[in-house]
């Protein structure tokens, strides 16, 4: 694994959190984006401690700040023992350096951050190895502004030319390392592709969803299963299956990483064989965290990636909204003639909304509090039997008969 730009572990680092107001994103939607941001940088140890926001027509090309923005950044650092600020957008080679030579302190941005969570969250040999590449083709571009020597693990007479210069040599490594890496990953794309096949005919349901919605947690409570789930960002990475029997029917239900927003295409080309699972499911129950102020935007993330990076954009889907314990209500008093905002919308109301616009594919849950998880588990069984009914007609009949000896 790559030890630059990697969090010290040992105690909280404080840090100060930057993103821009353009004409591509209003004051509310870069607030949101800090917010999000915050709790990356939660997640991978940091402690934010503030926030400097500015408004320019488009990041600017040296300093992604403005000149007076980033001197007030460097006067709040210095005078409050700041080692760290972190980006809420990704940040060219010329803008971390010159960002660098004027705060002097450690300079992370979005995709960085992301990649030192993967980092501490990967748990198997697979995970390691799809954020080892990662990392690699983040590094790749910004090789410049690297000030130590990567480890060289190619060497012998004749391989470097008399000419070659050390970021050539460096570039040359890191090309070889990814090509490695790509091949394992092919490898275990492979395994994974037998695993799947050996798994027969049986109906594939896959948990999909964005991050910290509550998958993890779902994928317990339905399998009985003992799978790592904790209240912060990708507290997984790792892609389980597990058998699930309801009633008389078994399917195997997947637990995959959850997405984000701003995720970057690296990441996503690195965790093919995770998407692969989504690929071949037969449904996919997205689990949305009801509570969250953007649930609807973290829906539309989810689906603008099912359709561009999974292809499986028209699967069968159940919507779960997970959460419903945590859910806010404010009601508006009856003089209150402003317009009503997401917090004056009950759960209810949601409720009938969704539902009708879902043909009851829709389901209002508490994972952690095991509420209407009747509900669900009656939607998966209907939907796993529609599909084994299609693969196995012959097994119609004893569907029949045990839903008749068990209908009261």
């Amino acid at each position: 694994m790559i030890e630059d730009n990697i969090i010290n572990k040992e105690a909280n680092e404080r840090t100060v959190l930057v993103g821009l107001v353009t004409q591509q994103q209003n004051e509310v939607k870069a607030n949101e984006y800090l917010d999000e941001l915050a709790f990356l940088a939660e997640t991978a140890g940091a402690e934010p401690v503030r926030r400097f926001v500015q408004k320019l027509d488009y990041p600017n090309p040296k300093t992604y700040v403005g000149k007076g923005k980033l001197e007030e950044i460097r006067q709040y650092v210095e005078d409050n023992e700041v080692g760290m600020v972190i980006f809420d957008d990704d940040l060219s080679t010329k803008q971390v350096s010159n960002i660098e030579r004027e705060l002097k302190v450690k300079i992370l941005d979005r995709t960085s951050l992301i990649l030192d969570i993967f980092a501490k969250r990967a748990q198997t040999a697979t995970a390691r190895t799809q954020v080892e590449l990662a990392q690699y083709q983040y590094l790749l571009p910004r090789l410049t502004r690297m000030w130590t020597h990567l480890e060289r693990q190619r060497g012998g007479i004749g391989m470097r030319g008399p000419g070659e210069t050390q970021i050539e040599t460096d570039r040359r490594i890191i090309l070889d390392k990814i090509s490695r890496l790509k091949e394992e990953l092919k490898s275990i794309d492979k395994q994974k592709s037998i695993q799947r096949k050996n798994r027969g005919k049986l109906t594939r349901i896959a948990l999909v969803g964005y991050t910290n919605v509550g998958k993890s947690t779902l994928m317990n409570l339905l399998s009985k299963s003992d799978v790592f789930a904790e209240n912060k960002l990708f507290a997984t990475l790792d892609t389980t299956v597990r058998k699930v029997i309801i009633d008389n029917l078994p399917f195997l239900l997947t637990d995959t990483v959850g997405f984000i927003r701003k995720l970057p295409t690296h990441l996503v080309d690195s965790f093919k064989s995770t998407l692969d699972e989504v690929r071949d499911a037969d449904v996919l129950v997205h689990v949305v965290d009801v509570s969250h102020p953007q649930f609807e935007e973290q829906i539309e993330v989810v689906n603008r990636t099912l359709q561009e990076v999974c292809e499986a954009s028209e699967k069968p889907m159940i919507l779960v909204f997970n959460k419903i314990d945590a859910f806010s209500y404010v009601p508006k008093a009856e003089d209150d003639l402003t317009p009503r905002t997401r917090e004056n919308i009950s759960l209810e109301e949601f409720h009938d909304t969704w539902m009708a616009k879902m043909n009851n594919n829709c389901v209002f849950i508490s994972a952690k509090e095991k509420v209407n998880i009747e509900e669900l588990k009656e939607m998966l069984y209907q939907k796993a039997k529609e599909i084994h009914v299609e693969r196995f007609p012959y097994n119609d009949f004893l569907f029949q008969k045990y839903d008749e000896d068990v209908t009261p």
